[in-house]
């Protein structure tokens, strides 16, 4: 999955941009004295504003561990200290509970977005008998998201239900982005989307889509390259996940050890 460097977040907000033109001068003020005054929310806000006042957070809130707040912004998880002087870009991982370590509120925000997208507007793949709901951003080109495809109907057969929103990686405008878009118009979608997966050509369509929507839904929820698997209650999953690992982490997050 594409990484992005610290410097992405100085200058302009696209993600894209910046990681292609980092400054690495511009990480000098995150050595700066820290803010005073204010909510330990108020003081990160106000620290991110003062590395680029555009800077504009889609969510904040207290990390799953002592001294930090979450910070989400364009795709990226970000973590930085409660007196806004030090900012740290890596998922943490919660060793006992063996799964990426998420804070309740970063959990609730992904949730009420992923809920927004209508059923209609998903490529859903059901179990005969569903334990499991998996929402899973995908595009129809990298190799990881053809392999989770492939194991479709073992994890159908566990028990899990996948659901497909499009994530053209190259971007809109793409001929990724306008194959995906042909993919959600066919008359049959879970045929076109299985068909394009294989490396077969896809057929042009054109139709009102929830392509680019569920593109900027994706950015906004933290996904910057695909596959990328939430569980019902908001948790990332990682990328590819193999079937019986899939399922485990599944189980675990059902029985209230996901975090």
């Amino acid at each position: 999955m594409l990484r992005v460097a610290i410097a992405a977040l100085f200058g302009a907000l696209s993600l894209t941009a910046c990681a292609q033109q980092p400054s690495a001068p511009a990480a000098k003020p995150a050595a700066s004295a820290p803010v005073a005054g204010g909510s330990a929310e108020q003081r990160v806000r106000t620290a991110l504003q003062q590395l680029d006042p555009k800077f504009a957070p889609d969510f904040i809130g207290a990390a799953p561990f002592a001294g930090f707040r979450e910070v989400l912004v364009a795709g990226q998880v970000l973590y930085v200290s409660d007196d806004g002087r030090y900012l740290m870009q890596s998922q943490p991982y919660d060793i006992q509970n063996k799964a990426p370590a998420s804070s309740p509120g970063l959990l609730a925000y992904r949730r009420g977005l992923l809920d927004k997208v209508p059923q209609g507007e998903r490529i859903v793949f059901a179990a005969p008998n569903a334990k499991y709901t998996v929402s899973v951003f995908t595009d129809i080109e990298c190799g990881y998201c053809r392999k989770l495809h492939q194991d479709i109907a073992e994890l159908n057969r566990n028990g899990i239900t996948v659901e497909y929103l499009a994530f053209p990686r190259m971007g809109l405008g793409s001929q990724d982005y306008t194959d995906m878009i042909s993919v959600w118009c066919a008359a049959d979608r879970k045929q076109a989307l299985t068909a394009a997966k294989t490396g077969k050509p896809v057929t042009p369509k054109s139709c009102t889509n929830p392509v680019a929507m569920q593109y900027t839904l994706g950015q906004q929820i933290g996904v910057n390259g695909t596959p990328a698997i939430f569980a019902a209650d908001g948790t990332q999953l990682g990328g590819y996940v193999p079937p019986a690992q899939l399922k485990a982490a599944l189980e675990r997050i059902s029985a209230g050890g996901s975090r």
